[in-house]
């Protein structure tokens, strides 16, 4: 029953999905603050099909720790799922995202439509340097940046080492980085479509990590805290999965 349900969502997500970005492409003159509310509409029509069709819900927690102003959102990464929903969660993200995603007809002109931050991972350290100065100008901006410091989905009870790049980030950009935990895994395959499961996936924005240690260090905070309360959700949603 839930493959049918998986497939039923997945047809009817690259429907809307379609929609979304066409609606964008025509909004390709206006400012980029309309492309983002047809995408925050986009992830309240996923999330809605989610709940209905495959009984996934969703749950954030922790909110209180974002400060005003902005900041770097350093998530874990366990599937497509969170790629999607942090700019309804904390309105005004952009994601920091792999150079080859702008290659994909349509999706990649909206990418650049919503000023998302490419980066080349082929191109060493002036791919580094351009990263850091586009991350600046949406800060500056007054934007939160969501960057996935493993680099690439991690299945539910694994986690990856952690890319320099946030690192550099962090001491660069001199604002506070706060740290999420989530447990999407579990419920959501590591493939855009796929095999999905009932239940809750929860969203745990921490503490955030201001300005200030070194770069060993602050990986070091990082990826402990983040790992311990991916841990404890993980281990949460399989006693209660509902």
């Amino acid at each position: 029953m839930m493959r049918i349900r998986s497939f039923i969502f997945d047809i009817l997500q690259i429907i809307v999905t379609l929609i979304t970005m066409l609606s964008i492409i025509v909004m390709l003159v206006l400012p980029w603050q309309m492309s983002m509310k047809a995408i925050v509409i986009w992830i309240r029509v996923s999330l809605f099909l989610s709940r209905w069709i495959l009984g996934i819900h969703m749950r954030v927690i922790g909110t209180e720790n974002i400060p005003d102003g902005p900041v770097v959102i350093a998530s874990k990464h366990q599937s497509a799922w969170e790629t999607a929903v942090f700019p309804m969660i904390v309105p005004g993200t952009v994601y920091v995202m792999k150079k080859e995603l702008l290659s994909i007809p349509i999706w990649g002109w909206c990418a650049r439509k919503v000023r998302s931050i490419a980066v080349d991972r082929a191109g060493g350290a002036s791919a580094l340097k351009q990263m850091l100065s586009d991350t600046k100008a949406r800060l500056a901006e007054g934007r939160r940046v969501v960057i996935f410091p493993e680099g690439t989905r991690m299945p539910s009870g694994e986690s990856g080492s952690y890319h320099p790049g946030i690192a550099a980030i962090y001491t660069s950009a001199k604002v506070p980085v706060v740290p999420v935990a989530l447990n999407s895994g579990l419920f959501w395959g590591r493939r855009s479509v796929g095999m999905k499961t009932p239940g809750t996936i929860t969203v745990q924005f921490l503490p955030a990590i201001q300005p200030g240690m070194d770069r060993k260090e602050f990986m070091g905070t990082l990826k402990s805290r983040i790992d311990a309360a991916t841990e404890q959700l993980e281990a949460d949603a399989r006693q209660f999965p509902r």
